[in-house]
């Protein structure tokens, strides 16, 4: 029987891979249908942390797919994911599945194509393989550490911009805005002058594979939680890309800001963050 706490990668992508497509899948077949389907109880849209922050049928179907077969190939594993599982423990030791069944879920319901599933996988609290599967667009994001970034199966890399003023950057807002001390419109304001051009795609996930990709030249955004981020990070580093804390630190995993971009453009945004 393989080591669960040391599984073969190649193995572990494979699953990563066929459980992100059969998602992609199930979300596809749900968009514009929530209020048709007949096998969830309840409404199929609902509301969470408050108005903004929106759960859906699909994102259970889709989440309970993907742990169905992480449980199937993997039962020692520990799982994170967002809508019903979140195995306790400390997420510094041994094997951990990060999963957001549906990132995105406000350009979902509203029928934007720009949402996605994302899976990571982690080893005592380092990202070892990633997929970020959009499935409305047909692409597919993968790394393993150490064998770099790709997409659709063709190798990709962060974007080589030097300075801010010919970047184009990523950034979100939290749910709760006008709740908190720090709702990230102030760093919004602050550099927004300063830069080439802003985009809110509405998905992290999504914005850490178009920042690997080299389509955005960098990516901050607050208020993160774990599996926001979790399968995005390691496609930004095999892609030579830099992630850390709005101060330069480690803390992005569940520390809930983030910063990532290569590595003139992090240099320049470090320091230009505020998060408390």
């Amino acid at each position: 029987m393989p080591d669960a706490s040391s599984p073969n990668l190649d193995d572990v992508l494979e699953l990563a891979l066929a459980a992100a497509m059969e998602a992609g899948a199930i979300l596809t077949e749900f968009e514009g249908k929530l209020a048709a389907r007949p096998d969830f109880d309840g409404e199929a849209t609902w509301t969470k942390s408050s108005r903004r922050d929106l759960a859906t049928a699909a994102d259970v179907a889709s989440e309970r797919a993907i742990v169905a077969r992480l449980r199937e190939a993997y039962p020692d594993h520990a799982i994170e994911a967002e809508e019903e599982v979140c195995d306790q423990g400390d997420a510094r030791k041994g094997p951990r599945w990060f999963v957001d069944p549906l990132d995105g879920t406000i350009n979902f319901v509203h029928g934007l194509p720009a949402y996605c599933v994302s899976i990571g996988f982690y080893i005592d609290g380092e990202p070892v393989v990633s997929v970020v599967h959009l499935p409305r667009l047909g692409e597919t994001f993968h790394a393993i550490r150490g064998q770099g970034t790709f997409l659709n199966g063709v190798r990709v890399s962060v974007s080589k911009a030097d300075s801010l003023g010919e970047s184009v950057l990523a950034t979100g807002f939290p749910y709760r805005r006008g709740e908190l001390k720090e709702d990230n419109l102030s760093n919004f304001s602050g550099l927004f002058y300063d830069i080439r051009g802003i985009r809110r795609m509405g998905s992290a996930a999504v914005d850490l594979a178009y920042t690997a990709a080299g389509r955005l030249d960098g990516y901050w955004e607050l208020h993160l939680s774990s599996f926001d981020v979790a399968g995005g990070v390691l496609l930004v580093r095999e892609a030579g890309g830099i992630v850390t804390d709005a101060e330069g630190g480690e803390d992005w995993l569940h520390g809930g800001h983030i910063i990532a971009a290569g590595p003139a453009v992090h240099r320049a945004l470090l320091g230009r963050i505020s998060h408390e």
